[in-house]
């Protein structure tokens, strides 16, 4: 697993003073698990929206360029008076259309990125606990191998089941584990394993997968299990208690 050491983040930050890095917060879902009439992103926690939550680890982190939110178009003012402008923002440089899809919201957001970005940071919006050993080591490791993803190891036995519900396999635990965000990618990578999954019809659930189906390595990095995605109502309350709140 990638972990960055005190000394390599500064080697890190001497680094990328030559590359650009941005960041594209996918934050257009419904949200439906949740059973409010607000959407996952403007639900209040603590003082702010849990997207301005997200959106301030990255606007804090030093090596990060730029920052760029994909809503849902009908929810562009909601999100600029709510999430945005309450706390001016320096790095947002702007809302990006979704689509249908979590991975057509993504591609809508690498279209709005210039051609000088070299790396790209994946992360979703309902995700308030990430932190910047997280960060700094998807994109070192993203440096060597292209693409990184953050993960946490299972900690439950799995098993795999058919359409009846009977257990058909159960796979090594030691070797499983779930995928988080951040997930970050070389832009020029990303880009490429876009257009061929939209060229093959594939819709996958995370942008990793669309790495994997060009047949190229992706790299695990120790995530947290506190970096948990907000879905439901008990997840809420467990992010309050994290707050303390």
């Amino acid at each position: 697993m990638s972990e960055l050491t005190p000394d390599a983040r500064v080697a890190f930050v001497g680094w990328q003073m030559n590359s650009k890095i941005s960041v594209l917060i996918p934050a257009a879902g419904q949200g439906k698990r949740m059973g409010s009439s607000v959407k996952k992103p403007y639900l209040m926690l603590a003082d702010k929206p849990i997207l301005s939550h997200t959106i301030d680890h990255f606007e804090q982190n030093s090596v990060v360029d730029e920052i760029f939110v994909v809503v849902d178009e009908s929810d562009f003012i909601a999100c600029r008076e709510n999430v945005l402008a309450p706390f001016r923002y320096r790095k947002v440089r702007e809302l990006v259309s979704g689509g249908k899809t979590r991975q057509i919201s993504v591609f809508n957001g690498l279209r709005a990125l210039s051609d000088d970005v070299d790396f790209v940071i994946i992360h979703d919006g309902v995700r308030p606990f990430i932190n910047d050993d997280i960060i700094f080591g998807c994109l070192e490791a993203a440096a060597e191998c292209g693409a990184a993803v953050s993960a946490v190891p299972v900690k439950e036995t799995i098993k795999v089941a058919n359409a009846e519900l009977f257990i058909t396999d159960t796979p090594e635990r030691d070797r499983l584990w779930r995928v988080q965000t951040p997930q970050v990618f070389r832009k020029s990578l990303l880009v490429e394993a876009h257009k061929k999954a939209i060229q093959n019809g594939i819709d996958a659930t995370d942008d990793a997968a669309l790495i994997e189906n060009l047949g190229l390595p992706v790299k695990l990095v120790m995530g947290s299990y506190k970096n948990m995605k907000l879905t439901t109502p008990e997840d809420l309350r467990i992010a309050e208690t994290l707050l303390g709140v």
